[in-house]
């Protein structure tokens, strides 16, 4: 029986997953539950054996896990499951690496919850139930955030008094840095460069997104902060918003700080602001449709991006490329253009040709020849959660 790692990913409204060989690094089977929390909730599989998806009766992250299992169970994939591995966006400053997963490190992941509060309880779930399906296998967490650990001091700190970081650790941790540690190698790789004399801007869209400086494979400065809801405008999130909004929303709506929290993070964004959706896809339709509120959003979204694409810069103090991943980056040819436009004077231009061709999986350049390269690249989260486990877990040797 080979040797296979189970690859978990819950996210706020999405669980990715994927059975990873160990020997070969290829996925055997994968999927994407979708739309968690909507009533159209689905999950899809991709098999040798062929493509499906199947509505979820109950669109949770609990009903797609058992989904998953019951999936691998009918593929007869169950048992060659030897490791689990879990993405986790929030490890505070207690992560600095991969873990492997004990009751410590479960009651560090939640005392974290609070600054991850749509992902570390999906993540959370999905580590329960897998340690319930899988009694006695290896599960390991992988921290988006331990990536950023090599930021320096004048990119972390808040300027707040320094007693707030001593004591209760307020400061910037950055995230998807799973994905920037894929991307950033796989970049240098396109550019047949070295990774450490590399200095790339990486833009991270999904329903969560974000944007990081990469100096040599290491983090410099990356706009989320102390919570994923810093930094650009996202699916529901607001991203950067006046501090001064807190007590504002609270008094004018008769809020708590619980209740304008989970307003910024879960009715604004782009839902926010287009009071139509919080899926770039649907909201393009209707732009290109000519529906303004649709427009407004985006237009928001591009311009916020271009404007913290050029401030991280600063912190490489020149750029070799500017990187376009996860599922808008990948996919969003409209928003890219976008983007892009608003960045001629770093040397970017734009090959609309090329733009237009990079979606649903494809990958490659897309500015001009002389142009400062501009690259859209596949992440693949699962493959380096699937190495940091098989090192843990000891599959590898």
């Amino acid at each position: 029986m080979k040797s296979r790692i189970l690859v978990i990913n819950c996210g706020s409204s999405s669980l990715k997953f994927a059975l990873i060989d160990t020997a070969s690094g290829d996925a055997v089977l994968t999927g994407l539950a979708e739309k968690l929390g909507l009533a159209e909730g689905v999950i899809s599989f991709k098999h040798e054996s062929g493509k499906d998806s199947q509505p979820l009766t109950e669109a949770s992250h609990d009903a797609a896990m058992h989904a998953i299992i019951s999936r691998l169970r009918s593929l007869d994939l169950l048992d060659s499951v030897k490791a689990v591995g879990h993405r986790v966006v929030h490890g505070g400053e207690h992560f600095k690496a991969s873990a492997l997963i004990d009751d410590t490190v479960v009651a560090e992941i939640e005392k974290c919850a609070k600054l991850a509060p749509l992902h570390n309880p999906a993540h959370l779930l999905g580590i329960r139930t897998a340690v319930q399906q899988f009694p006695g296998l290896p599960q390991v967490a992988v921290f988006d955030t331990a990536f950023h650990q090599s930021m320096p001091e004048q990119a972390y700190l808040y300027a707040v008094p320094m007693s707030l970081y001593r004591d209760h650790g307020v400061r910037r941790y950055g995230f998807h840095g799973t994905s920037y540690r894929y991307v950033s190698a796989e970049a240098a790789r396109m550019l047949g460069k070295p990774l450490a004399e590399t200095a790339v801007v990486c833009a991270h869209l999904g329903n969560g997104a974000s944007a990081a400086a990469i100096l040599g494979g290491k983090s410099v400065d990356t706009t989320m902060g102390l919570t994923p809801l810093e930094g650009l405008v996202m699916g529901t999130r607001s991203g950067d918003i006046d501090p001064g909004v807190f007590g504002y929303l609270a008094s004018e709506l008769k809020l708590d700080v619980n209740g304008v929290t989970d307003l910024l993070n879960k009715q604004s964004g782009l839902l926010g602001l287009s009071e139509i959706s919080s899926d770039c896809r649907e909201l393009e339709d209707a732009a290109l449709a000519g529906d303004a509120a649709a427009i407004l959003a985006l237009e928001v979204f591009s311009y916020r991006l271009a404007k913290h694409i050029a401030a991280l810069t600063v912190a490489l103090g020149r750029l070799d490329a500017l990187l376009f991943t996860g599922g808008i980056g990948e996919n969003s040819s409209y928003l890219r253009a976008r983007v892009m436009k608003q960045l001629g004077f770093l040397g970017l231009k734009l090959d609309e040709a090329a733009n237009n061709a990079f979606i649903r999986g494809k990958a490659g350049r897309i500015s001009a020849t002389d142009s400062v390269p501009a690259l859209v690249i596949n992440t693949n989260e699962e493959l380096m959660i699937a190495q940091d486990t098989a090192t843990l877990a000891g599959l590898d040797a």
